[in-house]
């Protein structure tokens, strides 16, 4: 099986033994983005909608280092250590996307990586598998 791995400087830099993405077989499968900035290396702080503006800024970053959008994602999974969050991620996450949308699950988790507050992941397509 051919793979390719996609890195960026624009996105954190992983903080253990994995890929920011991995593209096969015309998917791209990103590892969870956290809020934390890539360029300081530290993490966003403060209330839910500064780290949601920070992780969407990071798949954006990995998106365009596949050379690929927002529109090629296909299915995201948002872990959020609080579901009162939800309805600010949305509107944030929504931003991003127009229809047709991804598929999407939203789950609660007790604690995420950093002491993060949220974490999403996508899988897209490689616009070069048409």
């Amino acid at each position: 099986m051919k793979r390719e791995i996609i890195r960026t400087d624009k996105a954190p830099t992983a903080i253990g033994p994995y890929s920011q993405g991995v593209k096969a077989h015309g998917f791209i499968f990103f590892s969870g983005q956290i809020p934390i900035d890539p360029f300081s290396g530290e993490v966003v702080t403060g209330d839910i909608s500064l780290q949601a503006e920070q992780v969407m800024k990071n798949i954006e970053a990995i998106l365009e280092a596949s050379n690929i959008g927002f529109e090629a994602v296909v299915k995201s999974t948002i872990y959020l250590t609080d579901l009162d969050d939800f309805g600010v991620v949305n509107d944030i996450y929504g931003r991003r996307f127009t229809s047709p949308y991804p598929a999407r699950s939203t789950v609660q988790v007790s604690a995420l990586p950093k002491g993060v507050d949220i974490e999403i992941e996508i899988v897209a397509v490689s616009m070069q598998a048409k």
